[in-house]
């Protein structure tokens, strides 16, 4: 959430970075929140003068009772009866102003950061580097992964449907296997870059979606267990930031680094065609998430080094992949800045995001309420956050399976043949 501080301070910057964003109605909302903020601040002025003549008057009837001046004493009370009177209308007026406030700052995404390209969608994306070291060969002859998978029983899909619906594959044999050891290999790599893992809950409460932004903006895509007002997760950043809701932490404890597997869920509501085939888009997948919390003056060496770890995770599966800068068209609803990772398909001849790395600078903290205590000055400020994907599974195991098949089965990466204990995904049991 933005800080009143910035809007009101810097109005028209905070206007024309959601208008980068394409927020509809920019100008609308902020001036909404300024007029909301005057109000409570108003009623908030005038309660504390209340306040402050109350006391001074209730000093007057002791003296005047003292006195035997029992009727002035009266009509002061009366007067101080009065007072209290207006102070509930006022307390009134300044709780509806900051609860619609609040309302309005809670649908208002964050600003882009500078270095963010202007752009309506994704078209205007820019690609920062490239490696297609492991490029497949054009001409080869090759299969979608969801006939590969077909082919070596290696996932079924309609079972998924019989057993759940679309979305749900029932991974089968060395495949189910396959995906352990990418969660494995993933999460090996995290905590040799310094990440305390950590095993969330896959359920949250409303508070931790409104901490990291996923309610209200993405009501519709989580799954709800009404009975319990509970949410399933989409990606693990969810509870594992919401560790830090509420929290001051120390400066010379940050940055704070942690890494989940976790299960994913998204009802991915309007999806349709081929973006949907196979594995590019389900409802239940894995995902192993990164997420930092920092000082402003380091969120942005802590997200260099995450895009350099993500990097290193597709440099070791052998995958071509290219890195994107995304406009401010094609950003989430709670990012500063993102970087999208994506790998190259062979039989689908198109790019597939794998990875999306992002800063959130102050604006998950001030909903969280997660801020740090300054070392030199003691001065409580918001932290900075940061989350990445390294690495949501099933893309990742499509372009595997398509830019490595055989006629025999599927080429499982070398750094993944410890993991899995073979080294080709086909039909045959494991020994």
């Amino acid at each position: 959430m933005l800080t009143l501080k910035l809007i009101s301070e810097e109005t028209e910057r905070v206007i024309k970075g959601l208008e980068k964003k394409q927020f509809k109605g920019a100008r609308e909302a902020v001036e909404k929140v300024l007029e909301y903020n005057k109000v409570r601040r108003e009623s908030q002025q005038k309660l504390d003068s209340n306040k402050a003549e109350q006391n001074q008057l209730a000093k007057k009837i002791g003296a005047l009772m003292k006195e035997g001046k029992k009727d002035e004493a009266n009509d002061i009370k009366t007067k101080v009866a009065e007072l209290k009177a207006a102070d509930k209308a006022l307390q009134e007026i300044m709780d509806k102003a900051n609860a619609d406030m609040t309302n309005v700052l809670l649908d208002i995404p964050n600003i882009p950061n500078d270095d963010v390209p202007e752009g309506k969608d994704a078209s205007s994306n820019v690609v920062i580097k490239e490696d297609l070291t492991h490029m497949p060969n054009p001409e080869d002859e090759v299969l979608c992964h969801w006939d590969l998978l077909k082919k070596f029983n290696l996932v079924d899909f309609d079972l998924g449907v019989k057993i759940t619906g679309a979305g749900f594959p029932v991974y089968i044999g060395k495949m189910a296997r396959f995906q352990r050891a990418l969660e494995a290999f993933f999460l090996d790599e995290a905590r040799k870059a310094g990440y305390t893992e950590i095993q969330p809950p896959y359920v949250v409460n409303q508070a931790s979606g409104l901490g990291t932004g996923q309610l209200p903006d993405k009501e519709g895509q989580m799954y709800h267990a009404n009975l319990d007002d509970l949410y399933l997760i989409p990606t693990a950043e969810v509870p594992v930031t919401n560790l830090f809701r509420d929290e001051i932490i120390e400066e010379n404890q940050l940055p704070i680094k942690c890494c989940a597997y976790s299960a994913c869920f998204r009802r991915e509501a309007g999806s349709y065609g081929k973006d949907v085939r196979g594995l590019n888009r389900l409802h239940q997948f894995d995902k192993v998430e990164i997420v930092r919390i920092d000082t402003p003056e380091h969120s942005y060496e802590s997200y260099k080094e995450m895009l350099d770890h993500v990097e290193n995770l597709l440099i070791k599966l052998e995958l071509p992949y290219h890195i994107l800068r995304l406009c401010g068209g094609d950003m989430s609803f709670t990012s500063s800045i993102c970087h999208d990772f994506e790998t190259y398909s062979a039989a689908q001849k198109r790019w597939l995001e794998v990875s999306s790395v992002s800063n959130f600078e102050s604006y998950q903290a001030n909903r969280l309420h997660c801020r740090y205590r300054r070392a030199d000055n003691k001065k409580i400020e918001l932290c900075h956050t940061l989350n990445g994907s390294a690495l949501a599974l099933p893309r990742i195991v499509a372009t595997i399976i398509e830019n490595n098949q055989t006629p025999e089965g599927i080429r499982v990466p070398k750094v993944l043949v410890p993991y899995c204990g073979f080294d080709m995904l086909d039909d045959k049991a494991c020994e």
